[in-house]
């Protein structure tokens, strides 16, 4: 029997990192699903069979109704943009065009197709630079980068979208997304990624020389960053949880931190991958890159209020584990393994 609360969802951006981990949380949970991705970071291996694949960009409104109609679309799961944050400082305008002015355009299409629920990939780079240790939903949004920004201006969209159009829409602050899927059925690919244990376990499996550390001065316990890092599949999880309360209650909309609480600084994470694969790597002090704060917390209490969720791989060894599995079997899909 089919469950009539499980809406067909538009997953954009489903064939990259997080974005794969969604699908196939919401594939595993039984939600018809279908992906857009223009395939310029994600890749087709990612989406799993049977899942819908509209090779297109999401500022393109005609593509978008039409998928919105041809699949019965009623949520929207928002992933598709640019993440990295000292690119965003020396090329801004890219960051406002990705994740603003194509957002504009995916919001405008949700509305004029009749989606009543919208799941937006925003980021804790909304906060900037805490003044507290641990920054919740209401801490002020001061961002330092136009990644930041460009994500907080899209939040401020669909809050305006939303109270003038009707639907319901939840943010879901990210920290830092790491890990892969326990199964191994997608992870991290793309190349060049700048994501620290993606960088560490590359080094791992002799695919970098060494690992970069950027920046020792920070105001930190070892003067390297501190973040607090999710694995993603329990990233993914949220966000089904999160449909499922926007189905539920459908007046209201929802802002959440994703995040364990626990900040692990660089040299820690980097402790733990040489703890999971039993072998030292080399680390290079550089100088710290534009745009970053020297830790960033999550302050979680608002999500295990809201929504019933149970992390299942909040351990740091085992985010590592899992991103390190991945990196061996992406070795194997690409036949250099």
């Amino acid at each position: 029997m089919v469950d009539s609360r499980k809406v067909p969802v538009l997953v954009t951006g489903g064939a990259g990192y997080i974005g794969s981990h969604a699908v196939l949380a919401l594939v595993d949970a039984g939600w018809p699903v279908a992906v857009i991705d223009n395939l310029s970071t994600g890749f087709a291996f990612a989406v799993p069979d049977g899942v819908p694949l509209y090779e297109g960009d999401t500022a393109d409104e005609a593509l978008l109704a039409r998928i919105i109609a041809e699949q019965g679309i009623d949520a929207i799961m928002h992933f598709a943009g640019s993440i990295i944050v000292p690119e965003s400082v020396e090329n801004p305008l890219k960051y406002y065009d990705n994740n603003t002015v194509k957002s504009r355009a995916l919001i405008a299409a949700a509305v004029a197709g009749g989606v009543d629920h919208f799941i937006f990939s925003s980021t804790a780079a909304t906060y900037g630079i805490p003044a507290v240790e641990r920054a919740a939903e209401d801490t002020p949004k001061e961002p330092i980068n136009p990644y930041g920004w460009s994500k907080l201006m899209t939040e401020r969209m669909l809050a305006d979208a939303s109270a003038a159009h009707g639907f319901n829409f939840c943010a879901l602050r990210y920290f830092n997304v790491a890990g892969a899927d326990p199964q191994a059925r997608t992870g991290q690919s793309t190349a060049g990624a700048t994501h620290l244990i993606k960088v560490a376990c590359e080094a791992a499996t002799g695919k970098r020389t060494h690992v970069g550390v950027f920046g020792t001065d920070f105001d930190t316990p070892d003067g390297t960053g501190v973040r607090d890092y999710i694995h993603v599949s329990d990233l993914a999880a949220a966000h089904v949880l999160a449909l499922e309360a926007l189905i539920e209650q459908p007046d209201r909309s929802l802002t959440l931190n994703c995040g364990y609480g626990r900040g692990f600084s660089v040299l820690e994470v980097l402790d733990a991958v040489d703890r999971v694969t039993n072998r030292t790597i080399e680390r290079r002090i550089e100088p710290r890159r534009a745009g970053e704060p020297g830790q960033l917390i999550s302050d979680p209490s608002r999500i295990r209020a809201t929504l019933p969720w149970q992390p299942q791989y909040a351990d740091l060894d085992t985010i590592v584990a899992h991103a390190l599995q991945w990196e061996r079997r992406l070795a194997e899909i690409r036949g250099d393994g």
